[in-house]
Formats: structure tokens, sequence, C-alpha cells
């Protein structure tokens, strides 16, 4: 499932902010992580050896903040197996036989409970 979310996570993130959202892809409700601020933000490296310091730090809080993000995003989505979605816990049923979207449970004439009911916004 995290391979799946890092493939349509998408990267807000800025020099000084780190920022990750998804949507579902039934509802196109978006999951966004709460902004995590960089570290080095707002400073200016004095020297070549201390852009270089800057930048690997980036690098390293930047791969963190993003995996962070994956998790909580899989916690968030289930991929149907019918249609192939990241669909919302509101837009996915826990159905008898195959767990699957709403859409294609209406489709297929399916009856199921939804993982999560009266959500409005969801932050990861």
């Amino acid at each position: 499932m995290k391979k799946l979310v890092e493939l349509f996570l998408e990267n807000l993130s800025t020099r000084d902010v780190f920022l990750f959202r998804i949507a579902c892809g039934a509802c196109g409700t978006e999951f966004a992580n709460k902004p995590q601020r960089f570290s080095k933000a707002g400073l200016e490296p004095q020297t070549e050896g201390k852009k270089v310091i800057f930048d690997a730090v980036y690098e390293q809080e930047f791969r963190a903040a993003r995996q962070s993000a994956i998790r909580d995003a899989a916690e968030n989505l289930n991929y149907c197996p019918i249609c192939k979605r990241l669909v919302c816990n509101r837009c996915f049923l826990i159905c008898d036989d195959l767990d699957m979207c709403k859409q294609c449970a209406d489709h297929l004439e399916e009856t199921g409970i939804p993982v999560l009911t009266d959500v409005l916004e969801a932050v990861i």
C-alpha cells in the first residue's frame, strides 16, 4: 500500500516547509500532512561548506517528512481491487466477499459498511 501512496503523493514542499498531499480517487477529498518547517529555514549559509551541509540536512529532513506523510496517508486510504484506485476510508466499503470502493459496489450491486463515516476533511 505504501508503494501506491508513494506514486500518487504530491510534493508541495518549499525550501522552508515540507508539505505533501494526496487525493481520494473517488470523492477527491484531499489529505495533507501537517506542514513541517525545515530546521534551517530562514538561515543563509555563510560559506560554501555550510551550503553543502544545509543541502544535506534538507535532503534528510525531506525524506523523513515524506516517509511520515506516506505512513499517515496509508492509514487513511485503501486500494480498491476492482477499479485499482486509492480511495479514502469514507469511500471504501467493508463487504461480505471482497472489500471495495462504493462506486464499484454500486456497479456490482454489493453492499457494505464504510470504513469511516461522516468525515468532511482529514489531515495526515
